[in-house]
C-alpha cells in the first residue's frame, strides 16, 4: 500500500494527455469500485491493473519517492530469487507469484503515480463518484445483512447463476472487508470533492452489521480501529503516522519471536484455551508456520513455500508477518518493516489533515486484516490496496471544497470589491 502526499506539481503538469487520460481511468474505476467491492472483490486485481496500464504515461519514481520505492523493489528481486528453492512448484505460469508481482509493482505504482498526476476536475469527479457509489453500496450492505444475503441471491439468479444462501454470505462477508477498509478514504476524498460527510455513515455502518451478522470478525474489529486511529491522527497529526511507523515496523520484525514466546508460555503453563473455531484454525497455522521459520530463519523457505505445509498450514498462515518470515526469511520480514516504516511517517503533517487522517485509519485496517485474514500475495488484496493508495493520491491532488459558510463570506467580500482596481 503507497499512501504518499501530493507533490508540488503544478496544474500545468496535470492538465496535459496523460493527466487527462489518468484521470478518465479513474472515472471509470470510481464507477466500477462499488459494484465489485458488493458482488465481486477478485475483481479489484484486473481493475487496478487495467488502471495502471493506462495510467504508464504517468509513472515516475522522484526522489521523494524513492525510500518506499526501494524496499518494494528489493523485496521484489528477493522474492523472484527465493523462487528457486521454494518447496511449491505452480502447475503453469498463471499460478506462478514471482510473475504475478513482477506485473503488478509497476502496474500499481503506474495507477498511484497517475492518481496523483490526474487532470483535477477528474480527480474531483473520480471522488465524487467513489463516495457516492460506496454510500450506496454501504446502504445496500444494510439491506443484505438483514435479509441474509436476499438482493445478492437475487441478482445471481437473474444473471442466470443461482448460488446457496451459505455462498453468498460468504461472498458478502469478503465484500464487507473491502468497504471497511475504503471508506475512510472514500469519504475523506469525497468531502475533499465537496460531498456531503454522512456518506461515511451507510459505508462503515454497512460493513460493520453486515459481516457481524455473517460472523466476521475483523471487520466489526475495524470500525473500532478506524475511530480509535482516526482521532489520534487528527488530534496529533504529527506524531501519530510516526507512532504508527513503529507499530507497524515492530510487528513485522518481533512477531514471530512474540508468537513463539506466548506459544511457549501456554505450553509451559499448561493453559487449556478453548477458542472458536475460525481461530483455533489460526492459531493452528500460526504453531506450524513458527515451526517451519525455525528451520530457515533468514533466507525462508521460498516465494509461494507456504502451500506446500498443508494440512499444517492451508494456503497461507493468515498471518503477514509470519508469511514473509516464512517465505522470505529475515529479509523478508525487514524489508517490510521499512515499506510500511517509510509509507507511514509520509502521512505525519504538522497540523490536522482529513485526507492524512484517513490514510492513516485504512492503513491501520489493511494492517489488522493482512495479520489474521489474508495472505500476503492475493491478487485482489495487493489491488484493494493498490486501489486506497490510489484514492488518497486523488484526494492529495484536490484543493479542499469551500463550506457554505466560507462561499458566502467569499460572495460578499467580492461584491464590495470595485470593479477595477489599480
Amino acid at each position: 500500500m503507497i499512501l504518499l502526499r501530493q507533490g508540488s506539481a503544478g496544474h500545468d503538469r496535470r492538465s496535459g494527455l496523460a493527466g487527462r487520460i489518468a484521470g478518465w481511468a479513474f472515472v471509470g474505476a470510481a464507477v466500477l469500485a462499488p459494484l465489485i467491492a458488493w458482488v465481486g472483490p477478485l475483481a479489484f486485481a484486473p481493475l487496478m491493473g487495467l488502471v495502471g496500464l493506462f495510467c504508464l504515461p504517468a509513472l515516475r519514481i522522484s526522489e521523494e519517492d524513492r525510500p518506499v520505492a526501494v524496499p518494494l523493489l528489493f523485496a521484489l528481486v528477493w522474492a523472484g530469487m527465493s523462487a528457486s528453492w521454494s518447496p511449491y512448484r505452480p502447475d503453469d505460469l498463471e499460478g506462478s507469484v514471482a510473475l504475478k508481482l513482477a506485473l503488478q509493482l509497476p502496474l500499481y505504482w503506474a495507477a498511484w503515480c497517475g492518481a496523483r498526476r490526474a487532470d483535477p476536475a477528474l480527480q474531483r469527479l473520480a471522488l465524487t463518484i467513489l463516495a457516492w457509489g460506496f454510500g450506496i453500496v454501504g446502504a445496500i450492505l444494510l439491506v443484505e445483512a438483514v435479509t441474509g444475503g436476499a438482493i445478492y441471491q437475487a441478482l445471481r439468479a437473474a444473471i442466470g447463476d443461482p448460488t446457496r444462501a451459505d455462498l453468498a454470505r460468504k461472498n458478502l462477508a469478503q465484500g464487507s472487508f473491502a468497504v471497511a477498509l475504503l471508506w475512510p478514504v472514500v469519504a475523506a476524498g469525497g468531502v475533499r470533492a465537496g460531498q456531503p460527510w454522512w456518506l461515511a455513515v451507510p459505508m462503515a455502518a454497512g460493513s460493520a452489521l453486515l459481516a457481524y451478522l455473517f460472523l466476521s470478525d475483523a471487520p466489526v474489529l475495524a470500525l473500532g480501529l478506524v475511530l480509535l486511529v482516526g482521532v489520534a491522527a487528527w488530534l496529533l497529526p504529527h506524531s501519530t503516522p510516526k507512532g504508527l511507523a513503529l507499530i507497524a515496523a515492530a510487528f513485522f520484525i518481533l512477531f514471530p519471536a512474540i508468537a513463539l514466546g506466548v506459544r511457549s508460555l501456554t505450553r509451559s503453563l499448561k493453559l487449556d484455551i478453548a477458542p472458536p473455531e475460525s481461530w483455533a484454525q489460526r492459531l493452528g497455522y500460526w504453531s506450524h508456520a513458527l515451526d517451519a521459520i525455525a528451520w530457515h530463519p533468514i533466507r525462508g523457505w521460498g516465494l509461494d513455500a507456504s502451500r506446500a505445509f498443508s494440512p499444517g498450514i492451508v494456503l497461507h498462515p493468515h498471518s503477514g508477518a509470519l508469511q514473509l518470515w516464512l517465505e522470505l526469511g529475515l529479509l523478508g520480514g525487514a524489508t517490510a518493516a521499512l515499506f510500511w516504516a517509510f509509507l507511514l511517517r509520509r502521512l505525519s503533517r504538522e497540523r490536522a489533515d482529513l485526507v492524512a487522517t484517513a490514510g492513516c485509519a485504512t492503513a491501520a485496517v489493511y494492517l489488522l486484516f493482512g495479520a489474521v485474514n489474508f495472505g500476503v500475495w492475493q491478487e485482489w488484496w495487493l489491488g484493494l490496496g493498490a486501489l486506497a493508495c490510489a484514492v488518497v493520491g486523488l484526494a492529495s491532488g484536490v484543493n479542499p471544497a469551500p463550506q457554505t459558510g466560507e462561499i458566502r463570506r467569499t460572495a460578499a467580500k467580492t461584491s464590495t470589491r470595485p470593479a477595477f482596481s489599480g
